[in-house]
């Protein structure tokens, strides 16, 4: 997944968790639990992407 991929995926999730999460008449239990489970595996994968070292420099131990 590219970089723009995941802020897009990511921009997603805390939409739909923003709008879920505002709405508690028309919200079920359910809804609000997906939302953080998305917003949660949308995190996931960032720190993996962060962590290589730009190109053309080495990672330093």
């Amino acid at each position: 997944m590219t970089p723009e991929e995941q802020i897009a995926t990511m921009k997603k999730a805390i939409t739909q968790a923003i709008k879920v999460m505002g709405d508690r008449f028309g919200s079920t239990e359910a809804d609000v639990a997906k939302a953080i489970d998305e917003l949660k595996s949308s995190v996931q994968t960032a720190p993996a992407a962060a962590a290589q070292p730009p190109q053309g420099q080495t990672a330093r131990a």
